[in-house]
């Protein structure tokens, strides 16, 4: 196992760590260890994204073709005189 040593911590960051740790019922190195593990510990990228999913889930059941309505010019802003 590997070791580190953290130089210039911050007495109120040391406070706060003891007492979550104290909380957790745990040490203060292992409380440190847990923080740690938490932070670095990496979530798989889905493999593809939501809208892929989606579009393969529902691809079997054909596409539908949606009319549009036309574009109509944009209305004056409404005056509060």
């Amino acid at each position: 196992m590997a070791s580190i040593t953290i130089r210039k911590l911050d007495d109120e960051v040391k406070a706060r760590l003891r007492l979550r740790a104290a909380a957790n019922g745990r040490s203060m190195e292992e409380e440190a260890r847990v923080i740690l593990r938490l932070a670095v510990r990496q979530e798989e990228p889905p493999a593809k994204g939501l809208g892929t999913a989606l579009h393969e889930l529902f691809k079997p059941f054909g596409g539908v073709e949606l009319e549009l309505p036309p574009r109509e010019p944009m209305r004056n802003p409404p005056t509060f005189d």
